[in-house]
């Protein structure tokens, strides 16, 4: 168990370290604007995609949704994936919040080879898995307690696996091939330098998600279009 725990920690260690890489000699402020920019992108663009007809249906009743503009994914017997997001929330009334930025870490072992460049949004059903996602940086998977289901271009979902899922990932596959990879165990790790960069001093993504102390007209264009649905 030691050795597993060690492991997972630096294989996650080199998967946030892959994500910084495009954000490379780029101000946090650049970073997490033009983030926001590509997570609308994101979700404007699985409305069309017929093989992702389930996101539609699932976005209203959503507790909240976690954008993944690019999650890389690479490795050959050692896999790690990893990218940068926001997570955003409804409020008491059913509006759609402000967003709080994260990034998405991941290590898995077994037979897996290649690279892959993917898009992600994960919908976040109940409180449950959003509070564990704000509380506990958001392990993902069985032993964290938070179950997931998966619909995406190429995957073959189950309805009745997902029907009691608290998390649906939804996955558009644009390049590459990597065999052995999932979400399962991966974390959400809280990115306070983008929040704050984006907020202002002291913007955690609690007050940010659950307490609404802060706003951003920049995020706008994302509200409007998960509000649509």
């Amino acid at each position: 168990m030691r050795y597993k725990s060690i492991f997972s920690a630096t294989v996650l260690i080199g998967a946030l370290w892959l994500s910084s890489c495009v954000e490379f000699r780029q101000h946090p402020a650049t970073v997490a604007r033009n983030l926001m920019n590509r997570a609308t992108e994101t979700v404007e663009r699985f409305k069309d995609f017929p093989e992702l007809k389930e996101f539609a249906r699932h976005i209203p009743g959503a507790k909240a949704v976690v954008v993944l503009p690019t999650v890389i994914k690479a490795g050959f017997i050692v896999g790690a994936e990893a990218g940068n997001g926001v997570l955003i929330a409804r409020g008491g009334g059913g509006k759609w919040g402000y967003p709080a930025f994260y990034t998405l870490g991941g290590a898995s072992l077994g037979i897996q080879a290649g690279l892959q460049d993917t898009e992600i949004v994960l919908v976040v059903r109940n409180d449950k898995a959003l509070r564990a996602i704000l509380d506990r940086q958001g392990k993902l998977g069985a032993d964290a307690g938070i179950t997931i289901g998966l619909f995406g271009l190429g995957v073959e979902a189950s309805t009745t696996t997902n029907l009691g899922a608290d998390v649906l990932a939804f996955a558009n596959s644009k390049l590459g091939a990597f065999v052995g990879a999932s979400l399962e165990g991966a974390v959400l790790a809280r990115r306070r330098d983008l929040n704050e960069a984006f907020y202002g001093a002291g913007a955690t993504p609690r007050a940010i998600v659950l307490e609404n102390k802060y706003s951003n007209g920049k995020a706008d264009p994302l509200r409007a279009v998960l509000a649509a649905f």
